[in-house]
């Protein structure tokens, strides 16, 4: 109860609670700590009800309906195939409510308070929360902010209309017969690809050579030669200069080697990159926090900003928008103000993509170890070779294994198949306990199991693989 407009006394104040945000503040009561965690918006942030799980279950979806359509490679005979979008949509918001009710139970179980609103800083060790019922202020020994980011919106396609950032993308009433998508990573890919498998010609239009640019390009062709089996036109190398939408489609202009093109489709996705919230009403410049040029705060190894007691995760700082990476960030962070020597290490931190077929990679690439100096040796073992993969219809595929060729220490790893998300898991912890080839390829994995195929692979980077050729050594 405040009396006047005294200052309430916590010990940790937590701004923003997405994936990043909630994890720090149920870490930080786990360690004894007093905790208020502020959001505007809803628990889970982003990633719970607008990208990450909504998202892949509309992914899920698309998936059955697409082995519904092609059960006869199995000898299964399946009737008129048809799509319910609206129970679909259902379907992803009881996931996305199912999710977030769990985060609410967790923060009231480990007795973090909850205030639905907006927080303003008053100064370094205060700051006002306020909706439309109330405005108490707090006085925090420590501050841990993770204000997420937001879709980065383009002058000549601003949002609104036929424009859609991811979010509106995710709640369409039912599947477009056409969708434009400008960008070709992650985020444009999943959805791109899960609107074709639903029926949709999807045209993505990307600047680079290929889809998703950060991954290699083996990996990536795998997902283009798919991509274009579903209907998918892929433009790489491409401009996006203009959009001219009506009440019915939208006509996008672009250029591709100076030559002039155009298409037209219902609606138009624009999916290039995130911008992290540093702006607007939170007052970063009033206790001032420093930023880069690019507007993510800058921290230290244990997330803190140039004021020691306020730390920054997640979005708002540098490194790849992933929400696995905020978790991360916010225990450390927890656990810093908490007096623990946590710190930031990132070479293990995977990344994912739930295309088709999925791709995933965790520490260094091929390259990336060379250009740190090691001398390198890499093994690939297909999908193809695995008796689980085969008999899911799922031999598209490959684990490649990069490891030191003097110490057989595992240095990275990259996966595209089917599972690539859950078997890039062994090869992360095998990069964090300082595993060699010897400690994964001596583990007996279970047959028969897709995980067999990351034994199989270090056996190739060993030189004595069993159920695949490779010259003699």
């Amino acid at each position: 109860m405040v009396v006047g407009d005294a200052s309430l006394d916590i010990d940790t104040l937590v701004i923003g609670a997405g994936p990043g945000g909630y994890v720090a503040a149920i870490r930080a009561a786990q360690l004894g700590q007093k905790v208020l965690i502020v959001d505007k918006s809803e628990l889970g942030g982003v990633c719970l009800n607008r990208g990450c799980i909504p998202s892949k279950a509309l992914i899920s979806a698309a998936h059955q309906y697409e082995n519904a359509l092609h059960a006869d490679f199995f000898g299964v005979s399946v009737g008129d195939v048809k799509v319910d979008f609206t129970k679909t949509q259902e379907f992803k918001e009881s996931v996305v409510k199912k999710m977030t009710s769990g985060v609410s139970a967790l923060l009231k179980g480990n007795k973090v308070e909850i205030f639905n609103g907006e927080c303003m800083f008053i100064n370094q060790n205060e700051a006002r929360v306020f909706n439309d019922h109330e405005s108490p202020r707090y006085r925090f020994k420590n501050c841990i902010i993770a204000t997420g980011s937001r879709p980065i919106e383009l002058k000549p396609f601003p949002f609104g209309g036929r424009i859609l950032s991811s979010t509106e993308a995710l709640n369409l009433p039912e599947v477009p017969k056409s969708l434009i998508v400008i960008g070709g990573g992650y985020i444009g890919a999943e959805l791109g690809q899960m609107y074709s498998k639903f029926g949709t010609k999807v045209t993505i239009i990307e600047g680079m050579d290929t889809v998703l640019p950060g991954f290699d390009k083996d990996m990536t062709s795998l997902v283009a030669k798919n991509m274009k089996k579903t209907n998918i036109e892929i433009v790489t190398g491409a401009k996006a200069e203009s959009a001219e939408q009506t009440d019915k489609d939208v006509t996008v202009k672009y250029s591709v080697n100076g030559e002039s093109k155009e298409v037209t489709a219902e609606y138009l996705l624009v999916t290039v990159g995130r911008r992290p919230n540093t702006d607007g009403e939170l007052g970063l410049d009033l206790i001032e926090v420093e930023l880069d040029e690019r507007g993510f705060v800058k921290v230290d190894h244990q997330g803190r900003t140039n004021h020691k007691h306020i730390f920054a995760i997640g979005d708002i700082v540098a490194g790849p928008a992933l929400a696995h990476k905020a978790s991360y960030e916010g225990k450390v962070a927890a656990e810093a103000i908490a007096g623990m020597p946590s710190v930031v290490d990132y070479k293990c931190i995977p990344a994912v993509v739930f295309t088709d077929p999925e791709c995933a990679s965790v520490g260094y690439s091929e390259q990336q170890a060379k250009d740190k100096g090691h001398k390198v040796k890499t093994g690939k073992f297909s999908y193809a070779a695995n008796g689980r993969a085969v008999s899911l219809n799922g031999a598209e595929g490959f684990v490649k294994i990069v490891a030191d060729e003097e110490t057989g220490l595992v240095l990275g790893a990259q996966i595209v198949g089917i599972e690539a998300s859950n078997l890039i898991a062994e090869l992360g912890l095998a990069i964090e306990m300082g595993a060699t080839l010897e400690d994964i390829a001596l583990t007996i994995h279970a047959h028969p199991t897709l995980g067999e195929l990351v034994a199989e692979a270090a056996e190739v980077v060993l030189g004595h693989p069993i159920h695949t050729m490779v010259p003699r050594r």
